[in-house]
């Protein structure tokens, strides 16, 4: 048996002690996870929370805090996925959320609010002249890249390997057949010389180009800024519309990546946070875009919804945008994870076994691989099970973490939250580095 084959069993029975520890901590989760399943397929309505062998059920939350079923409480890391940028139940945003409730909803015609949080946000993106709402990051996706489309008179629309805009556009190891029936290029992602000879091959029927200026789901895979500002001038040069996707990466700054890098997308795509907790989902950019959204046109684009300016969401942004998620506080956020994941790969370079925490600011993901994570290419070789052990271990000490090793910050997060988690990192080190000798 080769060391390798050793290290390899020795990891498969670590977890399959920790999955004997899991299920024997939470016996309630279980039962409510079969009880679900009798209703729903794999007991599950939203594939990305699911974790084997069951996934543990939520009763209540608290500032950076949830609490399961079995009565375990967790310091909440995974952050609804970037969503939870405001933790939960903060009283600023409960307080708009009564007020709307006490002011009614479902109201069926124009409030106030719908222009006062759309003021905000294009107040802070300069790229951004007008803006729509829509109900998810997903539906966000679908209107920008029809609206290109249409705008532009032609149908390809380049996307990049590890991408994920929303469920029906996900671009990972595998094409999901659900994917939306779009005409998509797939390009490598932070290779110019890769994507520049797509962009020249595609460019007659090219409608746009969308990209995360960080891939969220892949992993926290930034874009180099190098790659970003390439992109742009190609587009620029050439009349396509370039599309930046900030559902995740808006919190990075007062005004998303693209404010911190200076480049100016014709579209951007927003999400997650904003809502403040409820759905949320927008996309805005060049006048001359949105303006093709103007009723009053008589070739108008019309965009329905029903919950579009729902009083919740509309009132609950309004009031995290102005009174809780300043540029400033967005800065001091991002340094604050900047800071965690330095001191992270600090302690991943003392692992016997490849190690390290990838991301920007207030978003970071781990991946258990040497050398530098550019793409979905470079993760190959990572050791998926060494990550899922890893899971178990965070699960295990009371942190919560995504399954796929993606850590966010919120803003009820003291030094304490993430000295628990520092302390977590360097025991899991600790004592699994066993593993690889």
């Amino acid at each position: 048996m080769t060391a390798q084959t050793s290290n390899s069993a020795a990891i498969q029975l670590a977890i399959a002690e920790a999955k004997s520890r899991y299920r024997a901590s939470n016996p309630k989760s279980l039962a409510q996870h079969q009880k679900a399943a009798r209703v729903l397929p794999g007991g599950n309505t939203r594939t990305v929370l699911f974790s084997d062998p069951f996934p543990i059920t939520l009763t209540s939350a608290e500032g950076c805090r949830v609490t399961s079923l079995d009565g375990r409480t967790y310091t909440d890391f995974l952050g609804e996925f970037t969503a939870g940028l405001y933790g939960h139940s903060d009283p600023v945003l409960k307080q708009a959320m009564l007020q709307a409730m006490e002011s009614g909803w479902v109201r069926g015609g124009h409030i106030e609010q719908e222009e006062q949080l759309a003021s905000l946000i294009c107040d802070r993106f300069p790229s951004i002249a007008q803006i729509r709402f829509a109900n998810s990051g997903t539906e966000a996706t679908l209107y920008a890249l029809a609206s290109a489309r249409v705008v532009s008179g032609k149908n390809k629309v380049i996307v990049f390997e590890g991408a994920y805009h929303g469920g029906v556009f996900t671009f990972g190891a595998q094409t999901s057949p659900l994917n939306a029936p779009f005409d998509f290029v797939r390009a490598p992602f932070n290779n110019w010389e890769g994507t520049e000879a797509l962009l020249d091959a595609n460019r007659e029927d090219l409608a746009c180009v969308i990209i995360e200026p960080m891939q969220g789901s892949a992993g926290c895979i930034a874009a180099d800024p190098e790659f970003l500002r390439a992109l742009r001038a190609w587009t620029m040069a050439r009349g396509v519309i370039l599309i930046f996707d900030e559902v995740q990466t808006s919190r990075l700054a007062g005004g998303g990546l693209q404010g911190v890098y200076g480049i100016e997308p014709d579209m951007t795509t927003l999400g997650k946070y904003i809502g403040g907790g409820f759905s949320f989902g927008a996309f805005g950019g060049r006048a001359d875009i949105m303006e093709r959204f103007n009723p009053l046109r008589p070739d108008y684009i019309a965009h329905a919804g029903t919950f579009n300016n729902n009083v919740f969401t509309m009132s609950v942004g309004v009031a995290g945008l102005s009174k809780l998620y300043t540029p400033e506080v967005a800065a001091a956020l991002t340094a604050r994870g900047d800071a965690l994941r330095t001191r992270l790969n600090e302690i991943a370079s003392k692992a016997l076994f490849p190690m390290q925490f990838t991301g920007i600011g207030s978003m970071m993901n781990v991946h258990m691989c040497e050398g530098p994570v550019r793409s979905i290419r470079d993760l190959t070789v990572s050791n998926m099970p060494l990550r899922d052990l890893f899971y178990f271990d965070m699960v295990e000490q009371g942190f919560w973490p995504a399954r796929r090793g993606m850590f966010n910050l919120s803003l009820p997060m003291g030094e304490a939250e993430i000295n628990g988690l520092i302390d977590a990192v360097a025991r899991f080190v600790r004592e699994r580095n066993a593993l690889a000798q």
